[in-house]
């Protein structure tokens, strides 16, 4: 059923816009024997090359999104990139759940980068608004994307609806930012 695939598409993006390594390196891990061979670009590179960057990319994640200044900087720069790692993980899901149709495969692909790129711009917005969350939402948000991996491959309904609620909190969020704004 489509379904299923789609809330797993949106669980693993919803998990790329938190952070972006992480959830390519536990597709990776969880994926078995093929590791990335199912994730397009990724599987192209050699594994050790692959798994070195997306490690490393994933401790400074971990790091350094715990400091103000250094968030700033790593937030802007994951921006521009979170539609394409988004891409890239909802058409792993769709592969590893057979899909092969390609416009199914272009829509999952499409949805995946959106949803990435709202939570991305979220989280941007919510940095720059309040100059920096408390450090126990940093640390929500670091297990809130692990769990969404989780989800993606075991539950992918439950992963699925915690995806609608986070685009659900993203839209209330512009809402009530342009409110604040027309305010001013």
């Amino acid at each position: 059923m489509i379904i299923s695939e789609l809330l797993a598409v949106l669980a693993i993006s919803a998990a790329t816009g938190l952070r972006l390594a992480l959830p390519l390196l536990l597709i990776g891990l969880f994926s078995g024997d093929q590791l990335w061979s199912a994730v397009p670009i990724l599987a192209d590179i050699p594994q050790v090359l692959v798994i070195t960057v997306l490690v490393i990319w994933s401790l400074l994640e971990l790091t350094i999104s715990k400091d103000r200044v250094s968030r700033r900087f790593l937030q802007s720069a994951e921006l521009f990139i979170s539609p394409f790692v988004g891409t890239i993980a909802g058409v792993a899901i769709a592969r590893l759940a057979d899909i092969s149709e390609s416009l199914i495969l272009v829509l999952l692909a499409s949805t995946g980068g959106v949803l990435a790129l709202v939570i991305q711009m979220v989280q941007v917005g919510w940095l720059y608004r309040f100059n920096s969350p408390p450090i126990w939402v940093i640390f929500l948000e670091d297990a809130l994307c692990v769990c969404l991996v989780f989800f993606a491959f075991d539950a992918p309904e439950q992963g699925g609806l915690i995806a609608l609620f986070l685009l659900w909190l993203a839209i209330r969020s512009s809402a009530i930012w342009r409110e604040w704004q027309q305010k001013r």
